[in-house]
């Protein structure tokens, strides 16, 4: 995991520091996510390829069941990128957001910097694109953790499990 978010693309992207990225931050960022699932907070899923390679991570973070929201966050290794992964850890990690913890919104922010963070999400068929205004708590909230402009588009819960619906009758 350290290795893949060491690559400069993954690092800038995620915003993170050369310690973020070392063996000991890597620690760090498996003890918090272990410490914020525990808490009901945070629910992450390390993403793994055909040959059973790990080469990501996807979390709904900041779990509100009062207000029936979280955000979704995701990063795939450089040499994972454009295959499909993304869409795939997308579905499943939705699925357990709207099935299990009956969540009514998933918003899924990007830096205005990360270009092929924004594409990814665009192409997802169930995503309201650019609800910064419709939910402006929301974008505050994201661009004052990030500490740099942002992008918020959602995934409302009817959406996705339409998309859902007619991609399983499909399958």
């Amino acid at each position: 995991m350290s290795n893949m978010t060491s690559d400069p693309a993954i690092r800038q992207a995620l915003g993170m520091t050369d310690a973020q990225c070392s063996l000991e931050g890597t620690r760090d960022f498996i003890r918090l996510v272990q410490l914020e699932e525990r808490m009901g907070q945070q629910v992450s899923r390390m993403i793994f390829n055909e040959r059973n390679q790990l080469i990501g991570v996807i979390s709904l973070k900041l779990i509100d069941e009062l207000q029936k929201t979280c955000h979704i966050g995701t990063w795939i290794g450089k040499a994972h990128w454009g295959k499909g992964y993304n869409e795939l850890a997308k579905a499943e990690i939705l699925k357990i957001a709207f099935l299990q913890l009956d969540l009514e919104y998933v918003f899924a922010g990007a830096r205005i910097g990360n270009i092929r963070s924004q594409k990814a999400q665009a192409k997802l068929p169930y995503i309201t694109l650019h609800v910064e205004r419709q939910f402006e708590h929301e974008w505050k909230k994201l661009e004052q953790q990030e500490r740099t402009p942002c992008i918020l588009n959602m995934i409302r819960r009817e959406d996705f499990l339409n998309w859902y619906e007619q991609y399983k009758a499909v399958s």
